[in-house]
């Protein structure tokens, strides 16, 4: 039977709190109940003035960046304009139904008066990190790596091509010297500092409306300017740390600065996981040598169809030459700059093999084969891939970091952004991966309120419930 529900209710007055509207089980909450705001505190009184107008209350100013995060809200704007007519919201920020909001430039104003130039977000992100950890609730013996790109707030049709010069790899002074060594060793003369230093130079596409996002080409269809956010989780999902590059950085630079943090803040790790993008001599080098393993997959090689692969081509590490697949030596030449040893074939030889289509299209038919100076790193690292922990390590990926930003993008809106400049991209990075270790946090440890009929007579509850009510009832009269 079809009713209708005639009294219109819009215009009844109750007398009601604000805390008795808010469900027992919101996320705000779990969220209040998880961590005291009041550290920000400390953290901000040294750019506060002691004169002058009061201020808003800088622990409000941070709770809405939380809310905005943690409920994916797009801007502080629209999160202004939820705060005015969500009851949660106005609890978690300790607003009653008349309190005026702020206006939503506020956040803003005060993050380039006084937030700009701090570590404050970043001292936020670890004091989070600090109390899940007092909590028990890191586990950082494994660390999972990986970046995502997050699409910048710029044309992409609107760009400058510049001539910049090349960055510098953070291992570039170690490689010198090694490959100096090496070519000593094989009887070559080391390359002189200006062959090294010299300046080398690419041209890229500079947004004219954000400078410091990078163009990133991923295929015919995407090509964007965007932000790189790079972020290590452990085997829990909670994320330790996160470092914000241009999107045409290469992920392999972030990972040891990346992993270094990580030390800093939680120790040295057992393993690192990552995908393929990381899988270089430096990175092999770097973990196998502080004592890290490497949980790194398997490559595909790129040899084109039809040719020999480099592993048909063996490697005699006592005579340091290759063995082709004829049964030919492929002797060392040279190390050239880039760290790599040079292994050629003879050319006569050559020349009248049966494999010769299959094994180079050089026009005077010598084929060369590279070798890395850490190459050996790269192949221990291949041959741990095989242990049965190093792969329960490596599929935990999928779990962990992986979905971490997948999360982010979906629930958090680190999809795309609307903020420009490094230092406002590396802000968003920080508050979103807080709100995220901050969300997880709470839900784990939430209790919930204990229903009455669990308070027994005679409990330290019923008598911790019952001085509450006496009190109040006092403050009453």
């Amino acid at each position: 039977m079809l009713s209708k529900n005639n009294p219109i209710q819009r215009d009844q007055l109750e007398m009601v709190a604000l805390d008795q509207l808010v469900p027992q089980d919101h996320l705000v909450r779990k969220m209040e109940a998880a961590l005291d705001f009041s550290f920000i505190y400390d953290l901000v009184k040294d750019v506060y003035s002691e004169v002058g107008r009061p201020s808003i209350d800088p622990v409000i100013l941070i709770k809405l960046t939380f809310i905005q995060y943690t409920f994916g809200i797009r801007s502080m704007r629209q999160t202004i304009a939820e705060v005015e007519t969500n009851l949660a919201y106005r609890w978690f920020l300790g607003y009653g139904f008349y309190d005026k909001v702020p206006h939503f430039s506020t956040f803003g104003k005060n993050y380039k008066r006084r937030f700009q130039d701090s570590d404050l977000f970043e001292q936020i992100f670890y004091r989070i990190l600090k109390v899940a950890a007092e909590k028990k609730l890191i586990s950082a013996e494994h660390v999972f790596i990986d970046s995502t790109h997050v699409k910048a707030s710029a044309n992409k049709h609107k760009f400058e091509k510049k001539v910049v010069r090349k960055e510098t790899r953070a291992y570039q002074e170690r490689l010198q010297e090694e490959i100096n060594q090496d070519r000593e060793e094989h009887g070559k003369k080391p390359f002189p500092p200006e062959k090294f230093n010299k300046d080398e130079t690419k041209v890229i596409k500079e947004s004219t409306t954000d400078p410091d996002s990078g163009y990133y080409v991923k295929d015919e269809r995407t090509k964007q300017f965007a932000y790189s956010f790079h972020a290590a989780s452990d085997r829990k999902g909670f994320v330790l740390g996160t470092i914000v590059t241009p999107g045409n950085t290469h992920d392999s630079v972030v990972l040891e600065p990346l992993v270094k943090q990580v030390m800093k803040n939680f120790g040295k790790p057992e393993a690192i996981a990552a995908d393929a993008a990381y899988k270089t001599p430096a990175i092999a080098k770097f973990l196998i040598q502080n004592e890290m393993t490497p949980a790194l997959p398997y490559t595909r090689p790129r040899t084109k169809e039809g040719f020999f692969r480099k592993h048909d081509y063996v490697y005699d590490e006592h005579y340091d030459c290759y063995l082709c697949p004829a049964g030919e030596i492929l002797k060392y030449t040279t190390t050239n700059k880039e760290g790599y040893r040079e292994y050629k074939s003879p050319k006569l030889i050559c020349a009248s093999c049966p494999f010769l289509a299959q094994c180079t299209e050089s026009k005077d038919h010598q084929k060369v084969v590279t070798r890395h100076i850490w190459q050996e790193y790269v192949e221990e690292a291949d041959h741990l891939r095989h242990k049965q922990k190093v792969k329960e390590i490596y599929t935990k990926r999928k779990e962990t970091i992986e979905r971490v930003f997948a999360d982010a993008k979906e629930k958090h809106g680190m999809r795309w952004t609307t903020l420009r400049g490094l230092k406002k991209l590396s802000m968003q990075a920080m508050l979103t991966f807080a709100a995220l270790n901050l969300k997880k946090m709470a839900n784990w440890i939430w209790k919930g309120p204990v229903p009455a009929y669990k308070i027994g007579l005679g409990s330290p509850r019923f008598y911790e419930n019952s001085l509450k009510l006496i009190k109040n009832k006092k403050g009453s009269e």
